[in-house]
This record gives C-alpha cells, sequence and structure tokens, in this order.
C-alpha cells in the first residue's frame, strides 16, 4: 500500500483499489458500512479490477477504514493487496455511497464461487414467520449461486441471470438498505418476484409448481423413481439410495453399469449414523463449497451396488436450499449423479435436458433460473490430513490462490480427459470448472464454450497456447488454432509442474509421474516416469520397463489385455502355459493366437511405461477385473481388496542403471513373477493386492534414494489412489524427504492445464526452447 502524507491534513482524500475475491461476497455494502461508521463520504464501487473506494476524511479515519479492509473483510472475502493514493478534492462528498460499477478497464477481479446455504438463511427458510418460508431460491451476501450465474463482469445484477427477474417492492429495499443481509445481494428473490420451482414428466409438459411441485418430487423419489432435478450448476439424477434396484435401473439407463454413485444425506448427524467422520472430513463435508468427500465405507447399510466392489463411497450434503427442503421431506438419503449420460457433459438447459434425460428420468424438477455456466458437482477427500481436490468445479471459485504467476496471455488447453483450461489473466491464473471428457461433440462444443465465455470475462485473447505433445489430442489441435504462438508439454512434466507451480517450488525436484498413458518424448506411451524438474528443463532419470498393449487402445478398457502383454513379455511365446489364469482364459483360442501375433508383430501393440496399465495387469491376474467399463476401475477395485491392517509383504522390482546416458530401468518382472508364484500357490487377493501396492511405495523410496533429491513432487492418475498416495507421503517422510502433492488441483489429467501453463512460463522467462540432452525442455 502506498500510503498518504498524514503529517499533511489537507490530503485528506483517498483513492483505495482492493484486490481478492472482493464481488459477489457482500464487500461492497461491509465498505459502506464501515465508512459510514466512520463518519467518511466517498463513494465505493466494483470494478473489472475488484473494488474500488474514494473516501475522504480524517487521515486517522482513513487508516482506520483500510485496517478494516484488511482485518475484519466478509468471511467470503479474500483480500490480497490494498493500495491507496491521495487525490486531489474536487468539490464535496454529501455521504458515502455505493457507486454505479464500472465496465471499463483491464479485467483483474477474482471470480467468486457458488456457496452452500448459509446458516441465517437456513434459519430463515425453516421459519413459518418468514416471508421466504421455504423458499427455494432463498440466499443473501453470504451464500447462494455467484459464478453459475455471470454473464460479465463487473458482478452486478444487471450482468447475471437473475436480470430476467424484477425485484418486488420488499426485495428492493432490502436490497438498498445497508443494514439488511441482502443489501447490494445480486441474486437475492423471493417468492413474489424470483425463480419457481415445477414439476414436469418425462415428456416435458409442466404438472404442477412451487410447493407441490416439491410435493411430487417427494413422492416420485419415495416410490423408486428416478428425478432430474436442476441444481445450482446443472441437472443431477437422484433415486432413492436405499433401493437397489431402483439403483439398478438408473444404471441401467443410464448405461453406467458399475462406476459409483455418490450419495447425499440430509444432514451430517444422518451421515454419522452410518460412519463417524474426521475433524478434517467434517469440516470438507459441511464447508460453503460442499462437494462429493470420498469415505472409506465398507459397510453403509444402503443399497449395495452404490460403489460396486469399492471400499470408497462418495457422499456430500445438501449444496443449495431446494436440496434442503427435499431431503427433508424424505427423511433418507438419495443418489445424487450428474444428469448426463455415459460420458457426455453435465446437461444445465431445461430443453437440452428433457432431450437426453427424458428416457432417463421419470420426472423433471426444473426452476427458470437459468444457469450461465455449467458446474459440476467437485470430488474431494482428506490426505495426508488436507484437503485434495480430485474434480475442481462446483463452489471453487476458478481464480487459484497460487505463488506461482505467469505473464498474462498464454492459455493452456489441457488434456483429453478430465479436461480443464487455464489462462493467466491479470488476476493470475484462472483454471476453468471440470470440462469432462473430449470424446463426445457435446464436450468438445463445451470447450470452445468455456474457453471462449473466460477469454470475455477476462478480457485476454491469448496468442500463446500450451498443450499436449499427443498430435491426436482435440485439445491439442483447437491450442494450434487458437494461438500464434505454441508450446508442446510432455504430459508427465505437466503433471510434475502442475504441483511445483502449486507449491511455489524453486529447488531440483525429483517427480514421480504415474498414470494410464502420456504421449512420451520417443512417441512411445509413456506412465510410469521418474522426472528430475529444475531450472535448466526436465531429464528423465528413470521409468518403467516397456511392454507392449495388445489392442492399442483397447487395452485401456480391457485390463485383460494389459495383462496378457505382460505375460508375453515375460517369456516372448504364447500363452499355453498360463491358460488357468483369468485374463488368458477370458479370451477364446483362437482370439490368443491373433493376440499373440500382433505382439510378435508389434502391429497395434504400442509399447509402454505405464504404471496404469501394470496396475490393470494385476488386477486382471488377481481376477478381480477382466473389462472395466470405466476409467480407472481395475486399479479401484486392486486397491479396495488390500489388507490395511497388519506389516504387509511386498513385491520387489527391479531397478538397474543405465550402460550409457539412457534412463535407469524400473523391472517389473520380479514383481509379477511374485504375483504370479502367489496365484499358483493359493494366496488371496487381498494379499497379492496388499503385496503390490507395497512393492511400489517401497520402489519410490529406493529411486528417492539412489537420485537423492529432497523434493519429492508426485503426481498422475495413480495417485487417486489413496493407500499408494497416503504411503507413499507417510514413508518418504520417514526417510527424511519433503514429499509435496496436488491439492488445490485435481492429481489427475484436471491438472495438465495448470502444468502446461507452468512449464510455458518457465520456458518463456528463460528465453530459449530447447536444452542439450540430457536435460530437455518442453
Amino acid at each position: 500500500m502506498t500510503q498518504a502524507n498524514t503529517a499533511e491534513p489537507f490530503l485528506n482524500r483517498w483513492r483505495i483499489s482492493v484486490r481478492g475475491v472482493v464481488q459477489g461476497v457482500g464487500f461492497r455494502p461491509f465498505v459502506y458500512r464501515q465508512a459510514t461508521e466512520l463518519g467518511l463520504s466517498g463513494w465505493v464501487g466494483n470494478s473489472p479490477e475488484g473494488v474500488e473506494i474514494e473516501a475522504e476524511g480524517a487521515p486517522l479515519l482513513l487508516e482506520r477504514l483500510i485496517s478494516a479492509l484488511r482485518h475484519q473483510a466478509p468471511a467470503n472475502a479474500r483480500v490480497d493487496d490494498i493500495r491507496a493514493v491521495p487525490v486531489v478534492r474536487s468539490g464535496a462528498f454529501r455521504a458515502f455511497s455505493i457507486r454505479e460499477s464500472q465496465t471499463r478497464g483491464e479485467t483483474a477481479v477474482q471470480l467468486p464461487a457458488d456457496w452452500a446455504p448459509c446458516p441465517h438463511c437456513l434459519q430463515e427458510l425453516k421459519d413459518p414467520d418468514n416471508r421466504r418460508y421455504r423458499y427455494p431460491f432463498i440466499n443473501c451476501t453470504d451464500c447462494g449461486p455467484r459464478f453459475s450465474l455471470m454473464e460479465a463482469l463487473p458482478y452486478d445484477r444487471a450482468n447475471t441471470a437473475m436480470r430476467h427477474f424484477q425485484m418486488c417492492r420488499r426485495c428492493l429495499a432490502e436490497y438498498q438498505d445497508p443494514a439488511s443481509r441482502r443489501f447490494h445481494a445480486e441474486a437475492t428473490a423471493c417468492p413474489d418476484c424470483g425463480p419457481r420451482l415445477s414439476f414436469c414428466g418425462p415428456d416435458g409438459d409442466v404438472v404442477t409448481q412451487d410447493e407441490a411441485a416439491l410435493a411430487e418430487a417427494v413422492e416420485a423419489l419415495s416410490a423408486g423413481k428416478i428425478l432430474a432435478l436442476k441444481g445450482l450448476g446443472g441437472y443431477q439424477l437422484l433415486v432413492d439410495a436405499r433401493n437397489a434396484r431402483a439403483v439398478q435401473t438408473l444404471r441401467v439407463r443410464k448405461q453406467r453399469p458399475d462406476k459409483p454413485l455418490a450419495v447425499m444425506f440430509g444432514s451430517l448427524e444422518a451421515l454419522q449414523r452410518i460412519r463417524r467422520v474426521s475433524s478434517a472430513e467434517r469440516q470438507l463435508l459441511t464447508g460453503q463449497e460442499r462437494p462429493i468427500v470420498l469415505l472409506r465405507m465398507r459397510s453403509h447399510g444402503l443399497a449395495d451396488n452404490l460403489a460396486p466392489r469399492l471400499s470408497e463411497l462418495g457422499v456430500m450434503l445438501p449444496s443449495t436450499p431446494l436440496h434442503e427442503l427435499l431431503l427433508g421431506e424424505l427423511g433418507f438419503p438419495v443418489v445424487a449423479t450428474s444428469g448426463n449420460r455415459n460420458g457426455e457433459p453435465i446437461a444445465y438447459d431445461n430443453e437440452d435436458a428433457r432431450a437426453r434425460l427424458g428416457d432417463i428420468a421419470d420426472g423433471f424438477l426444473i426452476h427458470d433460473r437459468p444457469i450461465v455456466r455449467p458446474l459440476d458437482d467437485s470430488v474431494a477427500r482428506v490426505t495426508a490430513g488436507h484437503l485434495q481436490l480430485l474434480r475442481r468445479a462446483r463452489g471453487y471459485s476458478p481464480n487459484l490462490a497460487l505463488p506461482f504467476r505467469a505473464s498474462p496471455g498464454w492459455g493452456a488447453a489441457g488434456g483429453h480427459l478430465k479436461t480443464t483450461v487455464a489462462l493467466s489473466t491479470d488476476s493470475g491464473v484462472v483454471l476453468s470448472p471440470h470440462l469432462g471428457d473430449m470424446d463426445s461433440a457435446l464436450g468438445r462444443d463445451g470447450f470452445d464454450r468455456t474457453v471462449d465465455s473466460l477469454q470475455t470475462l477476462f478480457a485476454t485473447r491469448p496468442q500463446c497456447w500450451a498443450h499436449d505433445r499427443h498430435p491426436d489430442y482435440f485439445t491439442t489441435g483447437r491450442a494450434l488454432a487458437f494461438g500464434s504462438t505454441h508450446c508442446a508439454v510432455q504430459h508427465h512434466v505437466a503433471h510434475v509442474a502442475a504441483v511445483i507451480a502449486e507449491h511455489g517450488l524453486n529447488e531440483p525436484v525429483l517427480g514421480v509421474a504415474w498414470d494410464g498413458s502420456g504421449f512420451g518424448d520417443d512417441d512411445t506411451l509413456w506412465g510410469g516416469e521418474f522426472l528430475r524438474l529444475d531450472s535448466r528443463g526436465y531429464q528423465r532419470l528413470a521409468h518403467m520397463r516397456p511392454f507392449r498393449l495388445p489392442g492399442g487402445e483397447a487395452a485401456m478398457r480391457e485390463p485383460r489385455r494389459s495383462a496378457i502383454g505382460l505375460l508375453h513379455a515375460l517369456k516372448g511365446e504364447g500363452l499355453i502355459e498360463w491358460e488357468s489364469l483369468p485374463p488368458v482364459s477370458d479370451f477364446a483360442r483362437a482370439e490368443r493366437r491373433l493376440l499373440v501375433q500382433a505382439l510378435k508383430a508389434g502391429v497395434n501393440a504400442p509399447q509402454t511405461s505405464s504404471v496404469g496399465r501394470l496396475f490393470d495387469a494385476v488386477a486382471a491376474l488377481a481376477g478381480i477385473c477382466q473389462k472395466a467399463s470405466y476409467e480407472g476401475q481395475a486399479a479401484a477395485e486392486l486397491e479396495a481388496s488390500i489388507d490395511r491392517e497388519g506389516t504387509p509383504q511386498r513385491y520387489r522390482f527391479g531397478l538397474s542403471a543405465p550402460d550409457t546416458d539412457c534412463p535407469w530401468q524400473v523391472d517389473w518382472e520380479p514383481a509379477i513373477e511374485g504375483v504370479l508364484a502367489d496365484i499358483a500357490r493359493g494366496a488371496s487377493v487381498s494379499d497379492i493386492a496388499t503385496a503390490f501396492h507395497a512393492g511400489l511405495v517401497d520402489l519410490i523410496i529406493r529411486v528417492a534414494k539412489q537420485f537423492q533429491l529432497s523434493h519429492i513432487v508426485l503426481g498422475g492418475g495413480c495417485f487417486q489412489n489413496s493407500y499408494l498416495l497416503d504411503s507413499a507421503i507417510r514413508n518418504l517422510q520417514d526417510e527424511g524427504f519433503r514429499v509435496f502433492w496436488s491439492c488445490q488441483v485435481p492429481i489427475n489429467d484436471g491438472g495438465l492445464a495448470l502444468g502446461q501453463l507452468a512449464w510455458a512460463a518457465r520456458l518463456n522467462q528463460k528465453g530459449e526452447a530447447t536444452c542439450a540432452w540430457p536435460y530437455r525442455d518442453a
């Protein structure tokens, strides 16, 4: 802050600029009240950069105002920077006022997120004497929709979807009353002037409205029917979580046979009757963001097909007043899963939802408040005592609070799965909410819409774009089309760089990047990488021994193919001696002959060093999963088989030094031989799963000791495995290493865009494009 010269009493008008999360959080009303109490005159208003204040009064009182801005800001605000400069007086202010927002200038504002109902609104929701009693869209300056409603900046009602609803006399009086909690609450409404509920049949015809619509929805869910509910950021599909038959009907209609389904409980107390939660888990569940929280829960007394063969269940609490009312009436938990078909983005427009979900849902509980920006539910867990976001969407601002900063004007397109987009702006790094996979036309359209809308919001059109090295990714093609300068960032470098950016690391790091696959520098599929990243670039220090995947992409859907590739690599012959193994017997003999021929010839059988595919192979060998209906299924079911009690046995991985400058190689053969020996002697699946995971953790420790880098970064989709991540963190820390992993940003491909942006920014600052081997730039 540049302070005024308080020794000069004529300098008593200050222009104060506040940056951070200061729009949509009741900041202007807060400033108004503080200034009025101090007897200051002037004004406050939103601007594209944040909040601007011009205040006049005694210098001591102006200093007190700035102290209040810094130390007493509203709970949902985050003040990053305050700057004050004296300005020349030109006329006298009569009082202090809230001015109409500025619409011109550079956009550097921090976007507000969408929050669950605050305690005050919940109290009013349940108060029969309150005029908003049981109103499903109750909100105030402390809670409710924000980002999902925004059409433009600054955040004013005229720039939101609420512009379609003219405030009634009483709402307008609250909106203009400095003493009201709804003073300049842009989404404020009531039953007389705001959005309304409707219940529709599967054909889209309105059956009833308001309280009767809610009652119809309660009746439908109680009868075991499937309800499509329009939530805060899009549609959800709801069904009775106790009713296995109803859950199975949902699975069949949605074409989601095995993937776990999240469950919404009406209250923390209802959840705690099934499973006690830790203080960290309670904080996540009840926080204003209200993500889905993954909890270890083998027994829950609900339908047994919510999360087949898994040890974790995703649970959540009501995130809107509508959910509060619905769950309160039902008295039982419901499945609350994304309103989409398998592989498609979430539906958020009423007409589109009826078209896409009409043959899934038995009824629709909708409203007429438009959703401007679709948002899926966020997914989180507690890892080593810290929040870890696995999907960043509803409840979290796109603005990232990072120590890392990049020059404005860069964009990053992310990957192909769990895609996100990142932009460097005047307000720092912006990461889009979860966009889903790019396999469908709807997903690709959503990608383009998001890029365009973020660029419009932040008044930026990046000409420099970072992207994955894979030439066939849709996102790669879009990045090449967007800008005039491009930077291809290797997939696993991006995974490690995302963690480095989140934690602001400057030291050389050993990055352990394990995932399903990523296009490597040698044009093979990497995925079991140990990388050194430092100021000179990156070096591939070690990697898993490659093996071939018969059928290429088909192997990513069929773990049995990874097992066949691994077995063939062991002997290089046929599969006769392993005919009794589940992945081998699962193929007909004619199919096996074709697979072996393809492997020998290397036809449609790419090489991979992927740990993700190694997980698939072990799961298939152990008889857990031969064909997967969702990404990561085999690995998740293998993890669920672990015995977490006692001291585990561990399979040994080989580690051999290179003869030349080539990287070290990790040999999986001893570990797989151990798996096969245990299968032959009749060992339990639990013993095999436990020994395999423990062997991988032991491998990370050995490699870390070999290369003697004190900072270890864990990244990539394999570290969604809570046992693997927790065990690696704990054992590395016990050995004296400093360990870092993604917390604010998904550790899976949802974090690639940040990593791409960070690595491209590093190259840009270095001013060179390549480094001599053994170091490589992106």
